[in-house]
């Protein structure tokens, strides 16, 4: 080895980088890397696309990222890791997975669903999978990489759900017994004497002692394989609370029943029918739980659904039919009348009417012929097609729409982050409120005191568990990003769902969101001494070499009046101005009266006309040719049908709606009567807009802003809440919050009162779980006891336990007949 290699400084990172191209890229990132504070070394390598940088000390992955990218490169970040956790039952287990996961070295979020049983892990790539499973593991939990075959999936869970039932008929056959020879002894004297004259006390507790010994081995055996070693990391849950509550309840039976000269005089009895019950009716509970979370997932199931199995394809000539994950870009697919389309693609031969109304949500069928995408899932109504396959497997619209909704159903809102912090602690404070209360009864109580502070400790301990608090909101969630997938509104962050109702203004852009975004000539004046054809002749030959909606509106009049276009030279489009070039020797410039106005050009002689124009809310262009002004164009961009209906729901909501748009003042304030709109910012330059929607925010508050996610990127970012109005084959739009599937501004009231009807569904959720605690633990220790001589018996505690979840739960689920304010 040379005696000069030194050693590498005992820390490193690795990089993903995207965008490099040469060598001058590797160059220009390794020097960004090396200005960051505590960079010893960077190594770029452009082959592998990566980045390793070593340092004397820890660096700061963030401060990495952020010299990559002002250096102009991206670091892609590593997908989500996702973990199927099992053994949770409580918000407290979901704290202690979320904490042991955060743990892990290069783990920079981990969100826990308790509804889903999924956790989703933002980690470096040099995050490995075991590590996270070996977290989970060590804080008592299982965990798997989330299992892709969604079929797989809905067997186990119906498997377990099978067993969840068997273990609760078991349960209730064993502990019926129990509580009748218990409890219709203390309440039927008639049936007391039965049982003492007939089967003797004694006998009688050594059967309760069986049957609840039956019930506690093998259908209640989960809640000690789990809560006891909790117990034992000083982590304990709601399995520890309901372990140790009957487990005190059955020993103090055992006790009365096989040693009772151990206890004081006046205080043997038997317990054994509150045990035995209550593992009964929490596992009831679980059952109504586990049969109400699997509805809650069935929109992505549904969704899932609808990706065929099989496809038919041309192979040599033949067309065959293969597994649907056999089809591969570019292959031809046949599509007959009444089935599914299997894949993403382009119609190459064929004219059928498609029901897009799973993607769209939009009823009405839509017409496609060659050249139209078509999306996978989707149902072909009554032709023939051939289409080309564009997007199969992962890459196809559907699947990208699957993957959004799990991500925002897996998320977690900022209303949970104090729940989080409460139950945390929930479970040990429970646990101490049920000690002091057998305390206090033990020390204070009347007799038999041993008794009293034993079944209201069990009470506090059985009645106390946040179930309900933990599953509040994530079911809520759910079920809202579930249905708003029904309705076309697809929310990318869950977080969307919170923002999105405290939104106080609506700020839209104008054109492919108000309008239709195809706009068409609709006047063309001319100057004296220029004739109409040949400035038109001049005018779309400069235009064809613009991509601009207008442009396309310009050549395609000309094309219509049978004018051939013209050979053009030195063409410049000037940004938010205009656009000129040479037409046979003839200098063209084309733009708004701003650009005329730049350059020296009087508009005077078309002010009447423009004025009338703007008031029609058209948009006025002027020619110029070789320095003189030849002519005006009016070009109108129609107003989409459903824009009418989305705004006055948006007033209805409560909310102000503000329209950005590059038009003139005159055009905009025309479109803006037309739709009621109550603020318009017009003339706004492409770059202009992220400072407009920062002044609509100081003005109002919380914002939304809607755009086509394209050229609307950074507004979208900047905004609260982005919504991108999609096509239903651009739904990954990285920019926004909320993806209207639609196409319509419809989508964006539907989305608002969805994201209010869902908060106020999860505020409901928290308030029972948390007022259902505070009120029943004071009850269940004895507090109305002195005043009133009333006891909380441990099985009503277990009752009202159950029921609070499946209450929970079922408030959730209403959400599924949310109705749309706009159809």
């Amino acid at each position: 080895m040379d005696s000069k290699t030194t050693k590498l400084p005992a820390y490193s990172e690795t990089l993903s980088i995207e965008g490099m191209t040469c060598a001058s890229c590797v160059g220009r990132v390794e020097k960004a890397l090396k200005k960051v504070e505590n960079v010893e070394i960077a190594n770029v390598n452009l082959a592998t696309e990566k980045a390793v940088v070593y340092s004397n000390q820890p660096i700061q992955r963030e401060a990495l990222v952020k010299a990559v990218e002002r250096a102009g490169y991206d670091v892609p970040k590593a997908a989500p890791v996702e973990l199927s956790i099992e053994g949770m039952t409580c918000a407290s287990c979901v704290a202690r997975v979320e904490k042991a996961l955060k743990k892990v070295d290069g783990v920079q979020e981990a969100t826990v669903n308790l509804a889903t049983e999924q956790a989703w892990v933002q980690a470096d790539a040099s995050v490995n999978v075991e590590d996270l499973i070996r977290a989970v593991k060590k804080a008592g939990y299982d965990a798997k990489a989330s299992e892709k075959n969604q079929d797989e999936q809905l067997d186990k869970k119906a498997s377990e759900l099978d067993q969840l039932k068997k273990d609760l008929i078991i349960s209730i056959v064993l502990a019926l017994p129990v509580f009748i020879l218990e409890m219709g002894s203390h309440l039927i004297p008639a049936f007391h004497m039965w049982v003492m004259h007939t089967i003797g006390q004694y006998n009688s507790w050594l059967l309760q002692f069986a049957l609840t010994t039956l019930v506690l081995v093998f259908p209640g055996r989960r809640f000690y394989q789990k809560g006891i070693p909790a117990l034992w990391r000083l982590a304990p849950d709601m399995n520890s609370l309901v372990a140790v509550g009957t487990l005190a309840a059955y020993s103090f039976s055992v006790v009365a029943t096989f040693m009772p000269h151990v206890l004081p005089q006046g205080t043997v009895n038997v317990y054994f029918e509150a045990a035995a019950v209550i593992v009964s009716l929490i596992l009831l509970g679980r059952y109504f739980e586990a049969k109400a979370k699997g509805r809650t997932s069935q929109a992505i199931q549904h969704l899932v659904g609808m990706q065929p199995k099989t496809a038919r394809i041309q192979r040599d000539g033949q067309v065959v039919e293969v597994a649907v994950t056999e089809v591969v870009s570019g292959t031809i697919v046949e599509i007959r009348p009444g089935e599914r389309v299997p894949v993403d693609g382009e119609v190459v031969e064929g004219h059928s009417y498609i029901d897009e109304s799973m993607i769209t949500g939009e009823p009405v069928p839509v017409e496609k012929i060659v050249g139209h995408q078509v999306v996978g899932g989707t149902v072909n109504q009554n032709g023939t097609l051939n289409i080309r396959a564009t997007a199969v497997g992962s890459s196809s619209v559907l699947s990208q729409i699957i993957r959004m909704v799990e991500q925002a159903q897996g998320s977690k809102l900022p209303i949970q982050g104090l729940v989080d912090k409460v139950t945390m602690w929930f479970v040990p404070v429970v646990m101490l409120i049920a000690a002091i209360t057998f305390l206090v009864w033990f020390i204070w109580g009347p007799d038999p005191a041993l008794t009293f502070g034993l079944v209201n400790a069990v009470a506090v301990l059985i009645i106390a568990c946040p179930c309900a608090m933990g599953l509040a909101t994530p079911t809520s969630i759910m079920v809202g990003t579930g249905r708003g997938a029904e309705l076309g509104v697809l929310f990318r962050k869950g977080e969307a769902l919170q923002l999105l109702q405290e939104a106080q203004v609506v700020a839209v852009d104008k054109t492919g969101t108000l309008t239709e975004g195809k706009p068409t000539l609709t006047d063309f004046n001319v100057q004296q001494g220029f004739e109409r054809e040949q400035v038109l002749t001049l005018v779309a030959s400069v235009e064809a070499k613009s991509e601009h909606p207008i442009a396309l509106a310009i050549v395609q009049a000309a094309e219509s009046e049978g004018l051939n276009l013209l050979p053009v030279t030195a063409f410049n489009s000037i940004t938010g101005s205009g656009i000129e070039a040479e037409v046979l020797g003839q200098k063209v410039q084309i733009g708004a009266d701003r650009y005329m106005h730049q350059l020296g050009l009087d508009t005077n002689s078309f002010q009447a006309i423009a004025a009338q124009l703007g008031e029609e809310g058209k948009t006025p262009l002027y020619v110029a040719i070789d320095q003189k002004l030849a002519a005006i164009i009016a070009v109108a961009d129609p107003i989409k049908e459903t824009t009418y209906a989305a705004i006055e729901a948006l007033h209805q909501l409560g909310l102000k709606v503000a329209m950005i748009t590059g038009d003139n003042r005159h055009t905009a304030q025309a479109i803006a009567k037309k739709l009621n709109i109550d603020e318009v910012v017009a003339e706004v330059l492409p770059e202009g807009k992220v400072d407009t929607v920062r002044q609509l925010q100081k003005q109002y508050g919380r914002l939304a802003f809607v755009g086509d996610g394209i050229n609307d990127a950074p507004a979208l970012a900047q905004a609260d809440v982005g919504l991108a109005i999609g096509t239903g084959t651009d739904v990954a739009i990285e920019a926004a919050d909320v993806v209207l599937m639609s196409g319509s501004l419809k989508g964006v009231p539907n989305a608002i009162a969805l994201s209010k009807a869902t908060m106020r569904n999860i505020r409901q959720n928290l308030f029972w779980a948390f007022v259902y605690n505070v009120a029943l633990i004071p009850i269940a220790a004895g507090a109305l006891y002195p005043a009133f001589g009333v006891l909380l018996s441990p099985m009503f505690a277990a009752g009202a336990m159950a029921l609070s979840s499946v209450f929970v739960l079922g408030n959730a689920l209403r959400l599924k007949r949310f109705h749309a304010p706009v159809e």
